[in-house]
């Protein structure tokens, strides 16, 4: 099998859904500069992404959805009725620059990999992960919904048994929803409970199609094992799956505003190595994450767990400078730990198991 392919573009570091949005940090063009500073990223295992077109787009999205997402974009603004139709030009989803561009070269990527593990292979898109779109409208800082595309690839190309795994603290809704009922698409999502988009409780199933399995706060990173090792991994293996698709959302760590789940690093790289075999074709997506630093940590690791390369206990200084160079508008941002500017991994977050977890994995896994 071929080395792991990773797909990215320059789009990211120039664009930002605006200053006072959750996504006005550098997330993708940062995993890009610290890979490629470790040696990890080379033009031999790069890829650029492509922008799809809107008649890609519409195997999922409607026509006039698309097209007011590009009106939206050449006019950079939105008539009150569009707004209310689509949920363009909202706090969420704003009127910026690149916001047709951005979300299709995401979704080109994403749809890319796809293509590329036709026959085989392991494909990281960082940029996608948008979760939330749905087929008419913007949703949750999502004008597009990258996986829902890259699983419609992946089933064009007669792949018949694809599994998709959502780690991200918010629940994926738009996936969910396209798949309700699927026999095809088998979803799996671990999420934060009571937390927006308020769906994907325990024993909602989607006509047979997911597993969600809602936490609490705090999570650590045991509990996290015990939900992998217990639901994601033995879910997976028994949909025998010929693809699958992992969301690496990286809003589930300890540093993250929009959660409060306090999962390290760690968590998320022992899913993407736990995952990497058990299917002839994997797909990995970033998500979530709006802390500048964890997320440029988290996904970097990612790759380097994708390429079995071992990461170092200190970053050399060209990371490290791309690291001291980050700023964030939050109080954290001000004094930033030292481990955020000289290494990738995290402390372990260990922890007792809780009781609730422990009874809802006994009841959710009667379904595997």
């Amino acid at each position: 099998m071929q080395d792991p392919l990773f797909i990215g573009s320059e789009i990211y570091r120039r664009s930002t859904y605006g200053s006072k949005h959750p996504l006005a940090i550098p997330r993708v063009s940062t995993v890009i500069d610290l890979c490629r500073a470790e040696g990890w990223l080379t033009p031999a295992n790069y890829r650029v992404s492509p922008c799809a077109k809107p008649s890609a787009l519409t195997r999922f999205h409607t026509q006039d959805y698309i097209a007011a997402l590009q009106q939206a974009e050449k006019e950079q603004s939105v008539s009150d009725e569009i707004r209310e139709r689509h949920a363009l030009g909202t706090l969420s989803n704003p009127v910026f620059a690149e916001m047709y561009r951005r979300p299709a070269t995401a979704a080109g990527g994403s749809m890319l990999g796809a293509e590329l593990i036709r026959d085989g292979g392991i494909v990281y898109s960082p940029a996608g992960g948008t979760h939330h779109g749905l087929a008419d409208r913007a949703n949750g800082f999502c004008y597009l919904n990258d996986p829902v595309l890259a699983i419609l690839t992946m089933l064009s190309a007669g792949l018949d048994r694809i599994v998709y795994i959502d780690i991200d603290a918010h629940h994926c809704d738009g996936v969910e929803l396209a798949f309700r009922g699927s026999t095809k698409v088998r979803t799996i999502s671990m999420h934060e409970t009571r937390r927006w988009p308020f769906s994907g409780t325990l024993d909602d199933d989607a006509g047979g199609a997911a597993f969600n399995f809602p936490v609490e706060r705090n999570l650590n990173d045991d509990e996290f094992y015990a939900i992998l090792d217990q639901l994601i991994l033995p879910a997976t293996a028994a949909f025998k799956p010929q693809a699958i698709v992992l969301q690496c959302g990286a809003d589930a760590v300890a540093e993250d505003p929009l959660s409060r789940l306090t999962l390290s690093n760690n968590a998320h790289w022992r899913a993407v190595a736990s995952l990497r075999d058990m299917a002839p074709r994997l797909l990995v997506l970033g998500g979530g994450g709006y802390n500048p630093w964890s997320v440029a940590r988290l996904w970097s690791g990612v790759w380097a767990t994708l390429n079995r390369t071992e990461i170092p206990d200190v970053l050399n200084a060209q990371s490290q400078g791309i690291l001291g160079d980050l700023s964030w508008n939050r109080a954290a941002g001000k004094n930033p730990p030292g481990h955020w500017l000289d290494t990738l991994r995290d402390e372990p977050n260990h922890g007792e198991i809780r009781a609730d977890l422990r009874a809802d994995l006994k009841h959710i896994a009667q379904r595997i």
